[in-house]
């Protein structure tokens, strides 16, 4: 009886065995694709979501003629001068 019971734990043990290298194998082959390439290629195609980034502020005013960065909008003139829109509405060239 206690052959029986002894035979049988160590059968459990080695299919627990077995049954946990599966499972890291499994793991290691997942992957996870990186989040923050759709969000960057939104903000390059995207003007109107402020920005930090002071390249990619450049690259949309030359593309969009307008972007924003850190909360305000720049404007791009037919004179190739950023410029701004005060509170008032008058134009701040900087």
């Amino acid at each position: 009886m206690t052959n029986i019971l002894l035979i049988l734990i160590f059968v459990l043990l080695l299919l627990l065995f077995f049954y946990s290298k599966r499972n890291k194998k499994l793991a290691k082959k997942t992957t996870i694709s990186p989040t923050h390439v759709p969000f960057l290629k939104e903000r390059e195609f995207n003007p109107d979501i402020s920005t930090d980034n002071w390249d990619l502020h450049k690259l949309r005013l030359n593309k969009f003629r307008r972007s924003q960065y850190k909360g305000l909008t720049f404007f791009l003139s037919s004179e190739n001068r950023i410029y701004y829109l005060s509170e008032e509405g008058d134009k701040v060239y900087c």
